[in-house]
């Protein structure tokens, strides 16, 4: 039976992709070696990271002036690496706070300095996005999370004047045109549009490498990793090399544009079953709906064992909400094809027979 991979992440790969994979973990190449066992400095490996960083740039139309980095400890340790590299000592950063992993980038900011909560939608179960709110002038810079994995929301603007801007697009990065020229520092787990599990992508301004004023730990300082060109240490080499495939999938389809409309079709189609459909409530105000992450509930909780069973029998697989929500999470990244959300919602109508 075909499976419907709705998984939050790590999430859906190309199909064409995970072949490619497969089969350079047994001959990368024709060099009768495996990906996994070559040397990362050799000119078979340096090829893919160059091209991997190439394709970054190109795909999300970054002019000069940004480093492209792969780094390893996942989007957890930007959270602590972001105030590490920009807040001053005796600084000030600001935070909008969206959901659980806002919260934990808060959390670590706090290490470093003076940390401002300017916005928060805690009010509400995190259902929302906050407007409307001031940023400090005097902020070293300002967090965002573009996208909210867990509750289904997802930012369309990114307030914050002059104050250098830090977003955590892990969960949204790849799917929708940006001018990501707003941006100081961009980061991404790998393991939601972009690649598996391994390796976190990172890009910043150069400009604003190296002006914190602290010592920081060679690992925690991206100066290292820059200048370095992501080889400090023995990179990820399967995660950046699946990544690159990714992103060159992405390319042949015709890029963000493409993609774009792809996710756009596919969350219409979703959102118009969920508000359509008596059985279902979605959990997100509809102005701050994801197009990555769909979170909704049943209407009348007596019908979730009937409802499993219908998604069971179609191959639907990881549709479970996250225990801080509850209900369901179809999470529609950009490998995932339509006809698996039209699978969805057949289940969805089936359950009103």
């Amino acid at each position: 039976m075909k499976k419907h991979n709705f998984s939050a992440g790590p999430s859906i790969l190309p199909q064409e992709v995970l072949k490619k994979a497969s089969e350079a973990v047994v001959n990368f190449n024709g060099l009768n070696l495996s990906l996994i066992e070559i040397s990362h400095r050799s000119k078979d490996f340096i090829a893919v990271m160059d091209n991997a960083q190439a394709l970054v740039k190109e795909l999300l139309e970054l002019p000069e002036g940004y480093s492209v980095l792969f780094l390893q400890g996942g989007a957890s340790t930007q959270f602590l690496m972001a105030p590490y590299n920009l807040m001053k000592v005796d600084g000030k950063a600001a935070y909008v706070d969206t959901g659980s992993w806002s919260s934990k980038a808060i959390k670590e900011a706090k290490n470093f300095g003076e940390t401002v909560v300017v916005a928060s939608s805690k009010d509400k179960g995190y259902s929302y996005i906050p407007k409307g709110y001031d940023v400090p002038a005097d902020a070293d810079y300002i967090h965002f999370t573009s996208n909210n994995t867990i509750f289904g929301t997802q930012l369309n603007e990114f307030p914050g004047g002059d104050v250098l801007k830090v977003v955590d697009m892990s969960s949204d990065i790849f799917s929708r045109k940006i001018d990501f020229t707003q941006f100081d520092i961009v980061y991404a787990g790998a393991q939601k549009n972009m690649g598996p599990a391994g390796t976190t992508l990172v890009i910043i301004k150069d400009e604003i490498i190296g002006n914190s004023g602290r010592t920081i730990p060679s690992m925690l300082d991206y100066a290292t990793h820059a200048k370095a060109g992501s080889m400090f240490n023995t990179p990820p080499v399967f995660p950046v090399y699946v990544s690159m495939l990714t992103l060159e999938w992405l390319k042949e389809k015709g890029g963000i544009a493409a993609i774009e409309k792809e996710n756009q079709a596919k969350a219409d189609l979703l959102y118009g079953e969920i508000d359509n459909n008596p059985s279902f409530n979605g959990f997100a105000a509809k102005e701050d709906r994801s197009n990555m992450n769909v979170t909704f509930t049943l209407a009348d909780e007596s019908l979730k064992e009937k409802f499993d069973a219908i998604c069971v029998e179609a191959g639907i697989s990881a549709l479970n909400g996250h225990r801080s929500v509850g209900g369901y999470r179809a999470s529609i990244y950009n490998a995932l094809p339509i006809e698996s959300v039209q699978v969805l919602v057949k289940a969805m109508q089936d359950l009103n027979k």
